[in-house]
């Protein structure tokens, strides 16, 4: 058995989502959350939440990445209890025994998610059009012979980078401002 579990690379999720799920979450594609909401008018953190954020089922934060792990029939049932507590307490359920269903539910499309070797990481895109939302799935695997992810490759330029200037400042990102 496979589930989801949130994982970051960076620290970019601390300010790209309005809360950022903790590393090692249990995930669910968490598409529920926007079922009423005004896709079309969100901005800023709540737009990235819709279009790339995993929704970690211990804090109802986002994740931009989620990593495929192997589980117990334990871990499932726990994590299914888990997020239909969570059902009612942020989306309105009106007790477990109704949440129980739906929560089984996301889970069962999380393991459909997980046809893939663990340690793969998987990221979601959203999109909102006349047929509703859609969500595409794509994975991340490390290079043959690469050890771990890693969210960065530096490469070493030959010859004249001295034309290059280019500056990107990421402070004003963290602090909700946009330039």
């Amino acid at each position: 058995m496979k589930l989801l579990r949130t994982i970051r690379l960076d620290i970019s999720d601390t300010f790209v989502f309005e809360r950022a799920a903790e590393p090692g979450e249990w995930a669910v594609s968490g598409v529920f959350m926007f079922a009423q909401g005004d896709i079309a008018t969100s901005q800023g953190k709540a737009r990235a939440a819709f279009r790339a954020g995993f929704l970690g089922v211990e804090s109802f934060g986002r994740s931009s990445l989620a990593q495929v792990v192997g589980v117990s029939a334990q871990d499932r049932r726990d994590v299914v209890e888990m997020l239909a507590a969570q059902l009612v307490v942020h989306c309105g359920a009106p007790d477990l025994a109704t949440a129980l269903p739906a929560a089984e539910e996301e889970i069962c499309f999380v393991e459909s998610l997980c046809d893939h070797p663990e340690g793969v990481l998987i990221a979601i895109s959203r999109t909102r059009d006349d047929a509703g939302i859609r969500e595409a799935f794509r994975t991340l695997r490390p290079r043959d012979g690469a050890d771990g992810h890693r969210p960065f490759q530096f490469v070493e330029v030959i010859g004249d980078d001295s034309t290059l200037d280019e500056h990107l400042d990421l402070a004003p990102l963290r602090q909700g401002e946009q330039k």
